[in-house]
Formats: C-alpha cells, structure tokens, sequence
C-alpha cells in the first residue's frame, strides 16, 4: 500500500512539473527576445517594407514566437508602424502609458539616443497579453535603425 500510495505521489508530481513547464515553455526568454531583434535588424537593413510587412504578419514565426513579437516605431513622428495589436499601428508610443509610468516616453528617448543598429534595453511593468492579473516587469531590447526604432519585449 506504502508502495502504490508512493508511486501515486511520484506521478501526480511528474504531471503538476510537466504542466508547470508546459505553461513556462509559452513565455519567451530574454535570449529569444534579443536574437529576434537581431534577425529584425538584419532585416530592416535589407529591406525596411519587407521587414514591416514581416513584423506585421502573426504567423511569420520569425517575428512572432510566444509571448514575443517585434514592435516598431517612425522615429520622425513616434508612430507605431508594427504593433502585436493592429489597433495600435499609427498612435505615438509616447503616450502609452501604466498609472504614472509614462514607459512609451522612455523606449522613445531610448530610441533617439541609440547609436544605429545597437541593441539597448528598457525596463517598465506592462500588462501581459491575455491575462487578468496586474502588471508585471517587461524588458524591451530596442534598436533604430535608419527611420525605424523596433523592439522585442520579454516578461521576467
């Protein structure tokens, strides 16, 4: 009886740490995170409406893996020009923001200040996508290149 009730124990612990890393396994690492930007870099450096129209696309797995997407922004007017959430294409990222966090101002600033095509990084709290808990940290790795400023974020 010891046995069988052990044995049931062993397994009800294999499947709770196999559903454990199965949910984990949804969230993009901050490796992922900065290899996308690097492939988006060499992209927008090929061909900057090619790489929108990729950056654009959900099922391109390139620029959308998990919870990992690549955003850009026109760094004339601050612009959204790829968005995970269409809806945001074309407002200005500088005016997003969490309760007093005015985060858009500081990926913005981030972006001006970036010498072309180096990767850098801004820390804030954001709201994970599909979700109803509360914000949660969020490091967004950002390069500009040319008119572009793009970024990948990834949830700590």
């Amino acid at each position: 009886m010891r046995r069988r009730t052990l044995a049931f124990t062993f397994a009800a612990l294999a499947l709770l740490c196999g559903i454990a890393s199965a949910s984990a396994e949804d969230f993009g690492t901050a490796a992922e995170a900065r290899s996308m930007i690097q492939r988006a870099i060499t992209a927008l450096k090929a061909n900057e409406a090619d790489a929108l129209a990729a950056f654009k696309d959900q099922g391109n797995e390139q620029f959308h893996f998990h919870d990992l997407y690549v955003f850009c922004i026109n760094m004339p007017d601050g612009k959204f020009t790829a968005q995970f959430d269409p809806a945001l294409i074309g407002t200005d990222v500088r005016k997003l923001k969490l309760g007093n966090d005015d985060y858009g101002q500081r990926i913005f600033a981030t972006l001006a200040e970036a010498p072309e095509a180096v990767i850098m990084s801004v820390g804030y709290n954001a709201l994970r996508p599909g979700t109803t808990s509360g914000p949660v940290p969020k490091v967004s790795f950002v390069a500009r290149v040319g008119r572009q400023g793009c970024g990948v974020g990834y949830y700590r």
